[in-house]
């Protein structure tokens, strides 16, 4: 898990390096005090050589400049570094996050892939930051000052011996009962975000059903479950405060009383070494304090480490071949003996046997219960989803033998949940062909039935849409939607049930321009409404994953009674509303 992590240290290399360098020659300095401290005592002050005093003390002062400089300059380098590493890291779990395939996107909860990339990488960038200084500034402050005190008094050296050892079972006991709370706490970071931003994404919806009050309790509960394990994990942390106060103030006192012993009754240690043992006490225990923190926040960082290195090391289910089709000839499609599952277990197929010869520059409409698996069917085109058995093919080839990017090329799809995203009109037309000129960005919207409303609008094709498309309408969306689509100059253009907010004019509108326009290019449209598709070239029916009719209006009305039966209730709906 560390060696995944380092490798993002990137270019930061050097700061990394920088930051221990300039901790290790600050601490020198520091431990070099002391000493010279007690000489002015010893030598100078109690000799009364105020010239010694004066020359230890500018040496002194300017040791004290060293080193602060010296501090100062680890702090930038590591502040540099771990920020870096913070950015490197976020980077590489976004860049991962695209490459995604729709199965590896479920895995992780949206929420989930926030807190990573969020308060995750910030524990664990703090962790770093804390590692490259205090981690190499407190054992080696530890060990200097240790090393010093053994060479003034070996045997008050063992106080700081004992202190160590009670030290070292306080900090095992915090870590091992700490860290499995700190692994739940992040868990309910990602249930609090996603509580959140379900909220804020329908709070149309929320408000629309008067649903306030028990999106608030649901809120609260996720916020007191948070709170709940904070607290549980504090109660063990803040025993680290008190614990090493405690061994801080007797080690002090122990010092003390064995220091002025040895001064008083045996004479032999001066005032002057009293005086700089006191000042290693503090530096060996305020080390001691340094290291208890790290282990703390490293607990917490490892945590967050593993979630972050789950969504580092998960790979595409989808992947290129190594000798790749470059090009997609036609708009033919080919389903062969297609079995799917989303869990890949055979026995929770929803496709099942789909046996489909689809000519390039045919309509197609896809028709069939909610349910029926008819979205699941067309994403195995643009190999969103591979199959679980038998093949797909696009323009004579299986999908598994082109690169991603030619196959998806040459499939525009408009999913069921339109999504806009915030910029104007012509910015997400262009997500289509982002060389698109305006002209051609015109067109496609005549031909998507939106260039009359986008002329309403205060400023045309450079109106800002809000994030989400909030200020227009679901019909609106849906038709900038298909405009988008049709920008990519598709072989395959897949519509799912996206003119289901237009109205039946529209629809038969945009029908017929995608006959007079794009004639060649292969048309999916799945529907709802029958008066959708009845002038497609065929239109298959879907049933519980099985296609159980596939045939022209006319063939179906005769021979298929579920087509029958849906036709039948739509027209006796349409008559009354007339």
């Amino acid at each position: 898990m560390i060696k995944k992590l380092t490798a993002h240290i990137g270019e930061f290399k050097r700061d990394t390096i920088m930051a221990p360098v300039s901790v290790i020659f600050e601490v020198i300095l520091e431990v070099l005090l002391p000493v010279l401290m007690a000489a002015v005592i010893d030598r100078g002050v109690e000799a009364g050589n105020m010239n010694y005093v004066v020359k230890m003390g500018v040496l002194m002062l300017v040791i004290a400049m060293l080193s602060l400089l010296a501090g100062a300059m680890s702090g930038v380098f590591a502040a540099r570094a771990s920020m870096g590493f913070g950015r490197n890291l976020r980077k590489a779990m976004y860049d991962n996050i695209q490459d995604f395939a729709f199965r590896n996107i479920d895995h992780f909860s949206t929420a989930g892939l926030v807190t990573r990339m969020t308060t995750d990488v910030t524990n664990v960038q703090n962790a770093f930051q804390m590692i490259i200084r205090m981690f190499v500034r407190a054992p080696i402050m530890m060990i200097s000052a240790l090393f010093m005190c053994v060479t003034i008094s070996p045997r008050l050296s063992l106080i700081f011996l004992a202190a160590l050892i009670f030290l070292g079972c306080v900090l095992a006991f915090i870590i091992t009962r700490s860290f499995p709370i700190f692994d739940q706490m992040f868990k309910g970071y990602d249930r609090l975000n996603a509580s959140v931003q379900e909220n804020l994404t329908g709070i149309r919806v929320v408000k629309a059903f008067v649903r306030e009050d028990y999106e608030k309790e649901k809120f609260r509960g996720a916020t007191k479950n948070l709170k709940d394990l904070s607290i549980s994990a504090e109660k063990l942390v803040v025993m680290n405060q008190p614990v090493m106060q405690f061994t801080v103030y007797t080690c002090i006192m122990l010092v003390s009383w064995f220091g002025a012993k040895l001064i008083v009754v045996d004479g032999t240690m001066t005032t002057g070494q009293l005086m700089s043992l006191f000042t290693y006490t503090m530096q060996i225990l305020m080390s001691l304090m340094m290291i208890s923190m790290i282990f703390v926040m490293t607990t917490m960082a490892r945590s967050s480490a593993e979630r972050i290195v789950e969504v580092l090391d998960e790979k595409s289910t989808l992947t290129d071949p190594k000798h790749s089709v470059l090009e997609v000839k036609d708009g033919s499609i080919r389903f062969d003996h297609v079995n799917f599952s989303y869990s890949d277990d055979k026995e929770k197929c929803v496709l099942r046997d789909i046996n489909l010869t689809i000519h390039s520059g045919e309509t197609i409409g896809i028709i069939g219960g909610t349910g029926s698996s008819k979205s699941t069917l067309v994403q195995l085109i643009p190999r969103l989803y591979d199959v679980l058995e038998g093949s797909v093919s696009v323009g004579g080839h299986n999908v598994k033998e082109y690169r991603l990017e030619t196959l998806r090329n040459a499939v525009s799809m408009v999913l069921q949940k339109n999504v806009l995203f915030s910029g104007t009109i012509l910015e997400n037309l262009r997500w289509g062909d982002k060389e698109a000129t305006e002209e051609e960005c015109r067109h496609a919207c005549e031909l998507a039935q939106a260039h009359e409303f986008i002329e309403k609008m205060p400023e045309g094709y450079h109106t800002y849409i809000e994030q989400g498309g909030t200020n227009v309408s679901g019909g609106q969306k849906q038709r900038l939607c298909i405009a988008r689509a049709l920008l990519k100059k598709p072989k395959i253009l897949i519509l799912d049930d996206s003119t289901s907010a237009v109205d039946t004019k529209t629809d038969s509108l945009i029908r017929k321009a995608f006959a007079e326009e794009i004639p060649d290019t292969t048309k999916l449209i799945i529907a709802q409404r029958i008066s959708s598709v009845q002038d497609a070239d065929r239109i298959m029916v879907l049933d519980q994953g099985m296609v159980v009719g596939f045939g022209t209006h006319e063939e179906l009305l005769k021979d298929n009674d579920i087509y029958r039966d849906i036709y039948e209730l739509q027209q006796k709906g349409a008559d009354t509303d007339e």
